[in-house]
């Protein structure tokens, strides 16, 4: 958590497989902010902790499933966990957040999560990173 105050752009285990090692290195060399599922998770508990349960307005423009999904994962859960609570698949809870991302001009799982906390403005154009 430190490392990413002080500005590092990517985080991971020193036992990182030298696969995962080249992925990392592409999201940081396009703009991106690369960090492991266990921090990524550590990170949106901490937001959705700090900023209450009042998510904002911008949740609007999503479907009441979609908008379900959006808070589950800016609380941290995994597809596999929300799937299980809502009784739906993991296919479908990858569409209602591929639907979420569209709507709200979001690319990732973090700036959902900023955006869902009022953290971030969805209405400003998001940079999309290049395939």
């Amino acid at each position: 958590m430190a490392a990413l105050a002080a500005g590092a752009s990517g985080y991971c285990s020193a036992l990182t497989l030298p696969a995962v090692l080249r992925q990392v290195a592409g999201v940081v060399e396009h703009g991106g902010l690369w960090v492991g599922p266990q921090l990524m998770r550590r990170l949106m508990q901490g937001l959705a902790a700090r900023a209450g349960d009042t998510p904002g307005p911008v949740l609007d423009r999503l479907s009441q499933r979609e908008r379900q999904v959006a808070e589950a994962v800016a609380r941290g859960a995994t597809n596999k966990e929300i799937a299980r609570v809502m009784g739906i698949t993991e296919r479908t809870v990858k569409a209602h957040l591929s639907a979420a991302y569209e709507k709200l001009g979001v690319r990732d799982r973090m700036q959902l999560s900023l955006v869902v906390h009022g953290v971030e403005d969805s209405t400003r154009p998001s940079q999309k990173i290049p395939a």
